[in-house]
Parts: structure tokens; sequence; C-alpha cells
């Protein structure tokens, strides 16, 4: 059965001043997939990403013309509520970044702004994400020590913990795991490969084989032109564009 789309992109062009980053893109992302952002660095994929969750808005002279639609509604229309759009997107970044907090209030900051104010029910909560996050064991008994005092890797799954306890429609992943060792990479992708019959994921990634091993659907970005997308096997085995088959053989990069 075919997946609903989640975010429809329409016509879609960003600028930095004068300079175009992204040039009329135009594409469906599915439902309840895991979706990867493929291309060399500098083509784009991050400015896409950020379109999603409207935090391209934080950058200085940008200007975005087009549509993004997310559930059918267009993010972009200045009757949007930002704060509720973003409530609907759990963000993974490069790098983690962890409140400066405790680990557990990492995890309730987010219900705790939405309104949960009960103990009991913020700790029904933190075990929730944190079990889902896989990370609950490594921590149930330091739960109020800093959210510092963890390993990078584990860092990057208390932030993804926390971005689903404000209980999202959607996951958005910068490169989430370049900053890792491979143990680590290995248990964000294990998470995620779970996480996809629940939530829409979108993720960048310039690791080809993390793209191949992971994606049910691919995009492929160059110099800020869509240059195809389509389910993962088709773009990996038989891309239709010539510039694709190169980047998959590794001639440009």
């Amino acid at each position: 059965m075919k997946n609903r789309t989640h975010i429809s992109v329409e016509n879609l062009n960003v600028y930095y001043g004068d300079n175009q980053v992204l040039k009329n893109v135009t594409i469906a992302i599915p439902d309840k997939t895991i979706t990867a952002i493929i291309g060399p660095s500098g083509c784009g994929k991050t400015t896409l990403l950020r379109c999603f969750n409207r935090l391209i808005d934080t950058v200085d002279g940008i200007k975005v013309t087009g549509k993004v639609l997310v559930d059918g509604d267009d993010i972009f229309d200045p009757q949007q509520d930002v704060t509720a759009i973003r409530k609907k997107m759990g963000l993974l970044s490069q790098r983690p970044f962890p409140l400066p907090m405790s680990i557990y209030e990492n995890v309730a900051y987010g219900p705790r702004i939405h309104g949960t104010r009960k103990k009991n029910e913020l700790d029904v909560i933190v075990e929730k994400y944190l079990k889902m996050a896989n990370i609950w064991d490594e921590v149930k008994d330091r739960l109020h020590e800093p959210a510092s005092s963890l390993s990078i890797g584990q860092q990057q799954r208390l932030c993804l913990a926390r971005g689903l306890a404000v209980e999202p429609e959607i996951i958005l992943a910068d490169e989430p795991t370049s900053a890792l060792d491979p143990v680590s990479s290995r248990n964000i992708e294990e998470r995620f490969m779970e996480l996809k019959n629940r939530y829409t994921i979108v993720m960048v990634t310039h690791i080809l084989r993390q793209a191949k091993r992971l994606a049910d659907y691919v995009v492929f970005v160059y110099l800020g032109e869509l240059i195809e997308h389509g389910p993962s096997k088709e773009i990996f085995e038989n891309p239709k564009e010539q510039i694709t088959k190169e980047y998959i053989k590794g001639i440009i990069s």
C-alpha cells in the first residue's frame, strides 16, 4: 500500500541575500517512512530540512518563495503558528545539544511547557521516551545528574527522547550520526528503523551506505536543484539521471 504524502513541497526557492540556495524544488515526502536527503556538501540539503520546521526563519537575509505543506497546511502562510508547526517536528542536530539541566528535566521540559505539571505524569513520560530512545537502562539510576555527564552518543539518544516527548508527527535529523562513534551511530540507526512505524523520518546524510541501509525513499539534491527522487532501491540501483549515477559511484562529490 502506498504511503500518504506527509510533507509536500511546491516550487520552493530559498535565497540567502542574492545567493539562491534552493531552486524550484517540488517533492512529496511519504508518511511513516525514512526519507534520506543526499547530495554533496553545500548543495542545500540542510536548508531544505530547515524549511520543514521554519528554522530557516532564524537566518538573517533569508527569502523563501513557494509552499511547504504539512498535513495539507502551508507552513509559510503568515497566519500559521510557528510554535505549533515546530511541535509537530522533533529535531536531531548534527551534534547533540542537551539542555543545561538534568537528564530527567531534559525530557520533561517540553511536556511541562505544553501543560503537563503533575510529577507522576512526568515520571511516566520521562521513562516512556527514554525507553523509546533505548537509553533508559543506562540512565534510570542517575536521572538527576546533569545531561552533560553523558557520553556524546548517550546525549544524542537523550536529545531523541526529548524530541519524542512532545509527541511530534515528524522527526527531522540533520547528519544525526556524523559526530558519533560506530556503536553509537548504529544505536541511532536502529532507533530510526523502529520509530519509522510511528513517525515520518526525514534525514540529511552524506553517508551513502547509511542512506542505502535506512532509507525507504531518497531525495538527491545537487547545487540547490532537486535532481531526482524516488524509492531507495530505484535511486541506488537504477537512477534515471547521469549525475545521480556519477554521485552514487563516487565520480562526483
